[in-house]
């Protein structure tokens, strides 16, 4: 086991000279962002920042009666708090690892649970798969983001994309499910065979069907929203 001196641990373990752009990866799982101005992150994200900086929860109407009432049907659904000022702000979230998007104008859907910050200029709405609430607990709910602007992204270790074709539709477990591409609309598809079989809802009875021309982000793990028990 390799053991260090202290000026030797914290150069080796010491931040980044990054420089270039408002997000970057310090770490694999920690985001450095260089703020000057305002961006929104996943609340309970901020780990550290360096320099002059307030935070601030999003209010109750802040981004819309539409917003409110979405966010009130989904649960929690996505819980933002803003950040404004000028310096550093380093983020992580429960040890994921981190992707950082440059949306050109772009748009992509997001796993609620897997947006970890983006750019004031990006629009968002919050997108709630209703055929899935009644065969899922707290069903599914994502989080669709476009404009111009940079957005992180964070999965369960290493993220696969895979390319949906209109000749190669794409079936993935929604558990495991984190993006996908703006112009797609994934259907649900029900295996009533393995259910019966399991016994209950699980990812593998329950299937997001992509089908089209983009892509479909997913990762090596089932995310299984926490729900609290009733008794």
């Amino acid at each position: 086991m390799s053991s260090y001196s202290i000026d030797e641990f914290v150069r080796k373990t010491g931040q980044k000279d990054i420089t270039k752009g408002k997000f970057g990866l310090e770490r694999e799982r920690f985001l450095e962002v260089n703020l000057s101005g305002r961006i929104w992150m996943k609340k309970g994200v901020m780990v550290s920042y360096i320099g002059d900086m307030r935070f601030t929860r999003e209010g109750v109407f802040e981004h819309g009666l539409g917003k409110f009432m979405k966010k009130t049907m989904t649960g929690e659904g996505l819980s933002l708090t803003k950040a404004e000022g000028n310096g550093t702000l380093y983020l992580a979230d429960t040890g994921k690892k981190i992707s950082v998007i440059d949306l050109h104008d772009d748009s992509i859907y997001v796993n609620g649970n897997d947006v970890l910050v983006f750019e004031d200029s990006i629009r968002w709405d919050i997108k709630m798969m209703k055929k899935v609430a009644g065969m899922m607990s707290g069903g599914i709910f994502n989080v669709r983001l476009e404009g111009t602007g940079m957005i992180a992204i964070t999965t369960h270790y290493d993220p696969l994309t895979l390319r949906v074709t209109e000749e190669n539709p794409v079936f993935t477990d929604p558990n495991a499910t984190v993006a996908w591409s703006g112009n797609l609309l994934p259907e649900i598809k029900t295996d009533i065979s393995f259910r019966t079989f399991v016994g209950r809802a699980s990812g593998e009875s329950l299937q997001m069907a992509f089908k089209g021309n983009g892509f479909v982000v997913i990762q090596p793990y089932e995310e299984i929203p926490y729900v609290t028990q009733k008794t």
